[in-house]
């Protein structure tokens, strides 16, 4: 049985969206370090068909040498919440997973490790709210934009637990949380 592992990059007034405003904190070793600790033990991907969407391009021209992340998304089987089916998804090891908390659930019982999510906002609203997140990593990015979606929305109340956190020389804060 597998945890869930979400990893997300937030401006420090909580926006999600898109997160170009990163590349002005370039990654450190630190940074390198700590993103690689959260995928060392995950065996799944999954991922909200969007975000699938945004990532098959990016990622599957990547090598190891281009980033060290590149075998981890490219090899690694991800499970893509959809409606629509898997015969588009063509990027690696991929499979269609229509959400409820009881797949995901199964998704969790049957992974041989841990499950990473990343971005796909909609569907880490929906595991929060199902309470299936075993670790919400937030890289918080010294940055506030003042507009832009939110991972927790307006009326939101969800109790988490500080599991770790760690500051790095760019100024990005590293925030662990888990179940309350």
């Amino acid at each position: 049985m597998g945890n869930i592992k979400v990893q997300q990059f937030m401006t420090v007034d909580g926006v999600v969206d898109a997160p170009v405003w990163t590349v002005a904190y370039p990654w450190t070793d630190a940074m390198l370090a700590g993103v690689g600790a959260i995928t060392a033990s995950c065996s799944d991907i999954l991922l909200g068909r969007s975000t699938y969407e945004m990532f098959a391009p990016a990622w599957s021209t990547r090598t190891a040498e281009d980033d060290p992340g590149a075998p981890f998304f490219n090899d690694t089987i991800k499970h893509v919440v959809t409606s629509r089916g898997a015969d588009d998804l063509t990027w690696g090891p991929s499979r269609a997973l229509e959400y409820s908390a009881s797949a995901v659930q199964q998704l969790k019982d049957d992974a041989e490790g841990d499950v990473y999510v990343s971005g796909s906002v909609q569907l880490v609203q929906a595991l929060l709210a199902d309470r299936l997140v075993d670790e919400l990593h937030l890289l918080t990015y010294p940055l506030a934009l003042g507009e832009g979606l939110r991972l927790f929305a307006d009326g939101t109340r969800l109790e988490l637990a500080l599991l770790s956190g760690t500051t790095y020389e760019n100024g990005v804060a590293h925030l662990v949380y888990g179940p309350a």
